[in-house]
């Protein structure tokens, strides 16, 4: 007789712990995003429509805490009405990141098309509600939520890395920014970027292993930095598929240089295809 099903069943009772719904994670950010900015919905809500959704959202937020409430600091009501205390400054800030990425990228002509179309945006949304978890020391939850984003949008931003106003990605797609990872104000930062640390050990563990980005920092496509010591100096620019390991003082200017052969080794006249 077959047994693997009974195998199975009995792995999982010895092993999987309680943990948050994933499905019902997915639905409360989504709902959450959607309250903070209906226009997702295209919708404009009264007064009494917002008052009813935010209780929902609160009530959302208690069931999803409650399968983990023994690994828990508080109970999940007071946790809920916490998180949702920290709400109101984190919308102000995400709606001036909104108004940034409007300013920065010539290809966005108002802040609706930013809130509905921009996956860099919609990445650092759910990366700031998720850091309220992480901070609040929510186990498992803060995690669930960061990588739906990074399913959705291929950004991966871990909940604990701390980052400043105003943080810009442009396309976003392959960016990794570790868990340990600092990131002053007005900081923008290209497709392919990498922010991780210099190896992987499980003794690292609450140790600063990802680099630091000081303020007004522009890092294009594809660079990698890494390393916990590693500090980029404030108003310096990081070029395209740089690779760092070592800190950079304010003002810098990086860059990659590619090395560039001929074909039969003769530079080709003007207007010749290489």
């Amino acid at each position: 007789m077959n047994n693997i099903p009974e195998d199975i069943m009995d792995i999982q009772r010895r092993y999987c712990q309680e943990v948050p719904s994933v499905r019902d994670a997915h639905r409360f950010i989504d709902d959450l995003i959607r309250f903070l900015f209906p226009i997702k919905d295209n919708k404009k809500p009264g007064l009494k429509e917002t008052k009813i959704k935010y209780t929902q959202l609160e009530i959302q937020l208690e069931e999803l805490l409650k399968p983990i409430k023994d690994n828990l600091k508080k109970s999940p009501e007071a946790l809920s009405e916490q998180f949702f205390s920290y709400l109101h400054p984190v919308f102000i800030d995400l709606l001036e990141e909104a108004e940034c990425y409007l300013e920065n990228d010539p290809a966005a002509y108002n802040v609706e098309e930013v809130l509905l179309c921009y996956p860099g945006f919609y990445a650092v949304t759910v990366y700031r509600l998720s850091h309220i978890l992480y901070l609040m020391e929510i186990p498992i939850l803060p995690r669930i939520i960061s990588e739906y984003a990074h399913s959705k949008t291929g950004i991966d931003i871990h909940p604990g890395a701390t980052i400043g106003k105003k943080f810009f990605i442009d396309h976003g797609t392959g960016i990794v920014i570790g868990e340990t990872t600092t990131i002053g104000n007005n900081v923008k930062i290209y497709q392919g970027v990498t922010l991780g640390a210099l190896h992987v050990d499980k003794g690292m563990s609450h140790t600063k292993r990802h680099p630091t980005i000081e303020d007004n920092v522009i890092i294009y496509a594809g660079s990698t930095i890494l390393g916990g010591d590693t500090v980029i100096g404030h108003n310096s620019v990081i070029g395209g598929n740089v690779w760092l390991t070592d800190s950079v003082d304010p003002g810098t200017i990086v860059f990659h240089r590619p090395q560039i052969e001929y074909r039969n080794g003769k530079k080709p006249s003007a207007g010749k295809k290489v």
